[in-house]
């Protein structure tokens, strides 16, 4: 079993920055895909952005030029750098790791974007 735990959330003003962090821990195999979604209140879950095992990443029209995901795989860890944050980036943000035979979420990490 993979366990994650994330870590960076928190209170920001418009046009702030933040940055998450999830590490992955537990019987892992290897991981193919780390990334990022995001649960706003009322709204369903979206994918923010991924990042393969090759590096190559992907994002949502909404947070290109503004986030950037990366993934340190010594230590079984994704983050994700948050610029420009927006009022509508407001959500709970989950991160997620695929594998071989897994697929493992957090708990997720409150971000919340106000003046």
């Amino acid at each position: 079993q993979v366990q994650l735990v994330e870590s960076g959330g928190g209170l920001v003003q418009p046009g702030g920055s933040l940055r998450l962090s999830c590490a992955a821990s537990g019987r892992i195999s290897s991981i193919y895909v780390m990334g990022w979604y995001r649960q706003a209140p009322g709204k369903q879950r979206e994918s923010v952005a991924i990042i393969t095992d090759g590096g190559r990443t992907n994002y949502a029209d909404s947070v290109k030029g503004r986030f950037t995901i990366s993934r340190d795989n010594a230590k079984n860890t994704v983050y994700l750098q948050m610029n420009s944050l927006k009022s509508e980036d407001t959500a709970v943000y989950y991160c997620n790791v695929r594998g071989p035979d897994y697929n493992s979420w957090g708990e997720g990490t409150q971000v919340t974007v106000s003046s």
